[in-house]
């Protein structure tokens, strides 16, 4: 599933640093405004720990995780949408992801330049998004303007016509358009991805700051200090710590976490979190060979997941026998859960499940 993830920020703010964490190879990070251009593009693996158990259960030779697509996309700069800064080609860029990681400064090294000559992650947000809406109103405007036209002799686009109207007018209001309730009319839907506006992308907002300050407090008070809602998801992390966390094994990074006083790597949560602002879940297939996650969009049903294992199985599929993974850990894989009775014969209608193992049956 080719979705991705734009890594979105001011020059200098550790955009490149935590791609190089999340990577674990070299992107250049130098001092300066620009230095990335080109997007440079990761394929993450997300660290699931249900994999590990269903792996141990089955003693599978080898374990597959899910994956998300980051996209490090060179530093946006104030006048962006007017093209300051190489400002189209890098919104062209965030156009061609499906959700945004936000990267804000908020430690503070003179050796570190800020492209505002003051470190202010308030400000720094306000900057990107106020050129994202500038972008998408132009966007909008364009658009209105071929509707209004057509609408003269076809009255089934009022509905569109409506739809982009709300949109421009809380556009206007600074409101991205995230923000705004998604209709329910499946055309109407459509017509909206269609405008592949830049601010109707989900947003994750990652504040880089030093790893000795965060705990549970800062994150009330970063909250406080932003503005930001209680459903924007929020993580803050140390970049630098990140890069220095991906050179070392399992164990020694947890006694570097123990240091700090983190319970978990920031980075993990971070990739979490981007696996599910893209809408996604994964299913599990576990055997002697392999234990798998596959990834599929919330809502899919068992067909779908079939296809993504194989498109024979969605083209020849009978049935599926599901588990729900609690169920699989605790009584211990497939025999056992056959015994206790806990598989289900799904059909093709089924809707899948966050974290079911499944067993496709087909005549492929």
């Amino acid at each position: 599933m080719n979705l991705s993830i734009g890594i979105v920020g001011l020059p200098n703010v550790g955009k490149s640093t935590l791609f190089n964490a999340l990577t674990a190879n070299s992107v250049p990070a130098e001092n300066y405004p620009f230095c990335t251009i080109d997007p440079n593009t990761g394929v993450i693996p997300v660290n699931d720990d249900r994999l590990k158990a269903l792996a141990q259960i089955e003693k599978s030779e080898k374990v597959v995780p899910a994956v998300v697509q980051f996209v490090d996309i060179a530093g946006l700069v104030r006048g962006a949408s007017k093209g300051e800064g190489l400002g189209n080609k890098f919104l062209s860029h965030i156009r061609e992801v499906d959700a945004i990681v936000q990267v804000v400064r908020r430690f503070r090294d003179d050796k570190v330049t800020h492209v505002d000559k003051k470190v202010d992650p308030k400000r720094d947000i306000e900057t990107i998004e106020t050129e994202l809406i500038i972008k998408d109103t132009e966007t909008l405007e364009k658009k209105l303007s071929q509707l209004e036209k057509q609408a003269r002799t076809d009255k089934t686009i009022e509905e569109q016509l409506d739809l982009a109207q709300n949109l421009l007018g809380n556009l206007n209001k600074g409101k991205l358009a995230y923000e705004i309730e998604k209709p329910d009319d499946k055309d109407l839907q459509q017509f909206r991805r269609e405008l592949f506006l830049l601010t109707d992308k989900p947003m994750i907002y990652v504040i880089n700051e030093g790893a000795e300050k965060i705990n549970k407090e800062l994150y009330k008070e970063i909250r406080n200090e932003l503005e930001l809602e209680d459903n924007r998801e929020l993580i803050i992390l140390d970049a630098k710590l990140e890069v220095d966390l991906s050179q070392l094994d399992e164990s020694e990074q947890d006694e570097m976490l123990k240091e700090f006083g983190l319970a978990e790597r920031p980075l993990d949560r971070l990739i979490n979190s981007s696996y599910k602002a893209l809408g996604l879940i994964s299913f599990f297939t576990a055997g002697e060979q392999e234990a798998r996650a596959w990834t599929i969009r919330n809502g899919d049903n068992i067909v779908q997941a079939a296809g993504t294992i194989h498109t024979d199985f969605a083209d020849n599929f009978i049935a599926a026998d599901v588990v729900h993974y609690d169920d699989f850990v605790q009584y211990g894989g497939w025999q056992k859960c056959k015994e206790a009775g806990k598989i289900r014969l799904e059909g093709r209608d089924y809707i899948v499940k966050e974290g079911e193992v499944v067993i496709i049956r087909h005549n492929a």
